[in-house]
C-alpha cells in the first residue's frame, strides 16, 4: 500500500487552484475520497449535562480527517470506559469539504513515457481536510461534575494527535 503523503505539504491554508478548462468536465473534481471520520456525535445526544468543554485552535491550519477521526477514538475511548456511552456526549464540530490534490510525478527508468509533468497538474484526489482558523472549536465534550476531570483528560489526549497547539475552554451552565 502506498503511504500517504506527509501533511506539512497541506498544513497551510491558501486558496486552492481552480483549473478553468474550455471543456467544461475538466474544471471539476470529479471523485471525491470518503471521509475518515465514522461518527461525528457519540454519547447519549439527549440528556442536558452541566458542564461543556471545548478543544480550540490556536492558529490558522488544515488539518487531515485521519488526524481528526484518530484524535476522536482516543478521546471516545477514555470517555466510554468511564462513563459509559450515557454519561457524556462528544461531539466532532467540523466536517472535512477540502479536497486534498496530487500531482505525482513518476521518476526512474522509463518515467518519461507516463509523466506529464507539469502540463496537467491539476492533481489526483488524495484525501480531505478541514480548514480551522484560529479560536474555532474542534471537539465538544458535555459531562456532569463527576466527569469533568476524565472529559479534560481526553481533550487533552486529542490535542496530542493533531498537527496544532489546542486549548481547552470550559463553560459551565
Amino acid at each position: 500500500m502506498v503511504r500517504i503523503r506527509k501533511f506539512v505539504a497541506y498544513r497551510k491554508i491558501e486558496r486552492p487552484y481552480t483549473r478553468v478548462s474550455k471543456k467544461r468536465k475538466k474544471s471539476f473534481i470529479r471523485m471525491t475520497p470518503n471521509t475518515k471520520i465514522t461518527r461525528f456525535e457519540m454519547g447519549n445526544p439527549r440528556k442536558e449535562f452541566k458542564n461543556t468543554l471545548e478543544l480550540i485552535t490556536k492558529s490558522d491550519l488544515q488539518i487531515r480527517d485521519n488526524a481528526l477521526e484518530s484524535a476522536r477514538t482516543t478521546s471516545n475511548r477514555a470517555l466510554e470506559v468511564a462513563l459509559g456511552l450515557s454519561g457524556y456526549f462528544l461531539r466532532v464540530r467540523a466536517y472535512p469539504h477540502h479536497i486534498l490534490r496530487e500531482n505525482p510525478l513518476a521518476s526512474g527508468a522509463g518515467a518519461d513515457r507516463f509523466s506529464t509533468g507539469m502540463q496537467k497538474s491539476f492533481g489526483k484526489p488524495i484525501g480531505q481536510a478541514v480548514r480551522f482558523r484560529k479560536g474555532a472549536i474542534i471537539f465538544e465534550i458535555r459531562v456532569d461534575d463527576n466527569g469533568l476531570e476524565l472529559a479534560r483528560k481526553a481533550l487533552k489526549r486529542a490535542g496530542t494527535k493533531l498537527p496544532c497547539g489546542t486549548s481547552i475552554v470550559e463553560k459551565s451552565i
